[in-house]
């Protein structure tokens, strides 16, 4: 992994974290989720007239990663239902690298050179860790939690394999990325009017500024891994993603005044140290 790809990729995690801080959206968790992409997909349209059409071969990885981000999106909501999701939703992100790692094994055939591995084992630890922070404890946590925040880290690790090699494919990770995100935005539109009615849609227009930030910052995050992954191990860049549980822990203590502990400071010298495995591996 090149300096630059590194620095690409942290850069994308921050984005994550901001985002996350920063919107706030006075939807329900299904209507807010759907609003976020259709965002991403109306941001898309406008690259979609300079990006190539994706070749045949390409287009079965588009349709599983809209299928791999439908039960996504769907175990998210799930998670936020069944218990507490600050502690669910990394969960599943603390998980997603390792079984990304384990797919990128068998899918793809990579195996993470020593170094690498020991990075995405250190920075999943700190992020399990920094799952079970503050007041919250890891007994509290039911089944029903465990099990959509476990199926969730699934479908991530799923959409991460196959973006991964669907962008390897393509004839550039912008086109991959533009055609991906209207996909995803036009089944996630048919989903909402299924679901919830064509009177979602008034719903959904009157925060369309919060959908379309939103949109184009995760879209743009989640561009800059899809390309870092044509330039570097797909396990490696999906771990050094998941840092940015990290930057939101430093907005929330930095700008939100939360207190720093002594957990969140083991778990947050977990992910530095595991990020410093991955440069060097």
């Amino acid at each position: 992994m090149t300096l630059f790809v590194f620095l690409a990729v942290l850069s994308a995690a921050a984005m994550h974290a901001i985002w996350n801080a920063l919107v706030k959206v006075h939807l329900d968790r299904f209507l807010s989720i759907t609003l976020m992409t259709l965002g991403m997909g109306f941001a898309a349209l406008f690259a979609v007239p300079f990006v190539e059409v994706p070749k045949a071969e390409v287009w079965p990885y588009i349709i599983a990663s809209v299928i791999f981000h439908m039960g996504y999106r769907t175990f998210l909501i799930g998670a936020y239902k069944a218990g507490d999701f600050a502690q669910t939703y990394p969960l599943a992100r603390g998980t997603a690298p390792l079984l990304s790692a384990l797919g990128g094994i068998v899918v793809v055939g990579e195996v993470p050179a020593p170094f690498a591995m020991l990075g995405i084992v250190l920075l999943s630890a700190g992020t399990l860790v920094m799952s079970f922070r503050g007041g919250a404890h890891l007994e509290k946590l039911n089944l029903r939690a465990v099990g959509f925040a476990l199926g969730t880290s699934i479908f991530i690790a799923s959409y991460t394999l196959s973006d991964g090699s669907g962008a390897r494919l393509a004839a550039t990770a912008q086109s991959y990325a533009a055609w991906l995100f209207v996909c995803d935005a036009t089944w996630a539109l048919v989903l909402c009017i299924f679901f919830r009615g064509p009177q979602s849609l008034p719903v959904l227009a009157r925060d369309w500024k919060a959908g379309l930030f939103t949109g184009v910052l995760s879209g743009a995050a989640y561009w800059i891994v899809m390309w870092a992954m044509t330039k570097a191990p797909i396990a490696s860049i999906a771990s050094l993603r998941e840092t940015s549980i990290l930057f939101a822990m430093l907005i929330s203590v930095l700008a939100l005044g939360e207190k720093m502990t002594v957990w969140r400071a083991a778990a947050a010298l977990g992910i530095v140290a595991g990020v410093a495995a991955l440069r060097m591996g």
